[in-house]
């Protein structure tokens, strides 16, 4: 059963069912071969651009939807639910657009923003390195300043968009100050000494591009310098709050697809003479499911709310980001459970839709790190 939404807005509705037309009859029909041949969509995210899908949480004066979170979200959990690998991109897109949008001159967003949310321009987000996961304070992709340029030298891991996004939202180290020397670079995709290694040979998200990124003596104009020195790790930090939110509303899309798939296969499907969906084993581990999924939503939700209000979100987003990616593992299982020996097998959706579930447990922060977070946040309240 489709998710039933109560949205603020006449014209929230109106842009959700926009969204559903495109998720239905451009996303889904296109997934399974794309992902099975690991084809980068990069068609797809011009596409939502053209259609004002690229901006939605951003000000109408830089090209945004200027929409609240709560919208945002559940236009990209549909668009996660057809395919989440696009789902993925455009959460990845939007976080990638955050540091600019919010800590950016006027001057910078005129001349870069209206293009990444207009489609033209595509994203990624560069904070991780392979020594520097969860650690985030201790990167070294290091930037030196030299006159009106700064020379990157350094290797990022395990980036979304990596070789085909247009620019990358990169936090460098611009001093020895610990946390406190991490600066925010928009880097252009084009950079000479900028490159891809190799894709990473993923079990999930094929159709993704994920590898390291290498900076070797890469030249950045001091005016891609994104908020002061010394300010990347507050920057990063923030825009993750926000994009595990994102990450949130796919997990969810992803286990709202599962749990479709497999309701309706548990209603075709016969034996001993009725819909083994009447069978009382197969009910409430469906019930079960449909739990899991509208709890996840409802948590995500609740923090979304709370950033459209002004106020703090970080425990709740790292909240919904645990229980929606951990539900959604538990979902995709179930499904591929219901649908039983077919269900392991590639002409039903659902043995997808599990390889994919696993990866949202670990990045934007792996659930231990949000476990962690919401046990600071109980310590000192």
């Amino acid at each position: 059963m489709p998710a039933e939404r109560l949205l603020p807005t006449t014209e929230a509705e109106d842009l959700l069912n926009l969204v559903t037309e495109i998720a239905r009859n451009e996303l889904k029909p296109r997934a399974a071969a794309a992902e099975e041949a690991e084809q980068f969509p990069r068609d797809m995210f011009t596409l939502l651009g053209k259609s004002g899908l690229l901006g939605l949480p951003y000000a109408e004066r830089w090209g945004g939807g200027e929409l609240p979170y709560e919208v945002y979200l559940q236009a990209l959990e549909e668009i996660a639910a057809a395919w989440m690998t696009v789902g993925v991109g455009l959460s990845v897109h939007t976080m990638s657009c955050y540091a600019l949008a919010h800590h950016g001159t006027d001057e910078q967003r005129e001349q870069w923003l209206p293009d990444m949310l207009g489609g033209s321009l595509l994203g990624a987000y560069a904070l991780s390195e392979t020594h520097a996961g969860s650690d985030a304070a201790a990167l070294s992709t290091r930037a030196r300043r030299d006159g009106d340029q700064y020379v990157v030298n350094g290797t990022k891991a395990w980036i979304t968009h990596a070789g085909v996004a247009d620019f990358y939202t990169t936090m460098v180290r611009t001093s020895d100050d610990g946390g406190h020397g991490i600066s925010c670079l928009l880097v252009d995709g084009a950079t000479a000494g900028l490159s891809a290694a190799p894709r990473e040979r993923k079990m999930g998200l094929t159709g993704s591009p994920t590898a390291q990124m290498i900076f070797d003596n890469a030249h950045v104009p001091v005016a891609r310098l994104i908020g002061d020195e010394g300010a990347g790790l507050k920057i990063a930090l923030s825009s993750l709050s926000s994009g595990r939110l994102g990450i949130a509303a796919c997990a969810v899309g992803l286990a709202q697809a599962a749990l479709d798939e497999a309701v309706a296969y548990a209603k075709g499907r016969t034996q001993f003479g009725k819909p083994i969906i009447e069978f009382q084993g197969l009910e409430f581990l469906l019930a079960d499911m449909a739990a899991t999924v509208e709890s996840a939503r409802a948590t995500y939700l609740d923090a979304a709310r709370r950033r459209d209000r002004g106020l703090d979100f970080q425990r709740q987003s790292s909240i919904a980001k645990l229980i929606a990616t951990d539900g959604a593992m538990k979902v995709t299982t179930d499904a591929v459970q219901v649908l039983g020996g077919a269900g392991y097998t590639r002409d039903f959706p659902v043995e997808r839709y599990l390889r994919e579930a696993k990866v949202p447990q670990i990045f934007e922060g792996t659930n231990q790190i949000q476990r962690m977070v919401i046990a600071r946040a109980l310590k000192a309240s």
